[in-house]
């Protein structure tokens, strides 16, 4: 199992829709069991510009994570499908052990 996370702005869209929205309907859509998407406060990526929540200028261009966990095979396909739709998205593929307490 892997924990796969793919980091888009808040603003992206696709389709139509949001990106983070796009992309937990397209993994819903290959099957995988569940995801979640997550906005940050505050943050900076590779080109060192850091963003904040307060700063009315920047309204909608903060990264939201979509996580999902996923074997091998479907965060491969999960990742070539945002591939193909040419997203400007970074991604981590992490090793994870999953399971549901008291459930």
């Amino acid at each position: 199992m892997f924990c796969l996370r793919i980091y888009v702005h808040e603003n992206l869209r696709l389709h139509g829709r949001l990106g983070y929205e796009w992309l937990l309907e397209e993994a819903r859509r290959q099957g995988i069991a569940g995801g979640t998407a997550f906005r940050a406060i505050a943050g900076f990526g590779r080109h060192g510009m850091l963003h904040e929540e307060h700063f009315f200028e920047l309204a909608g261009d903060l990264p939201v994570a979509v996580e999902f966990v996923v074997s091998d095979e479907e965060a491969g396909r999960l990742i070539e499908r945002v591939r193909t739709e040419g997203v400007n998205a970074f991604y981590v593929k992490l090793p994870a052990e999953a399971g549901v307490l008291n459930g």
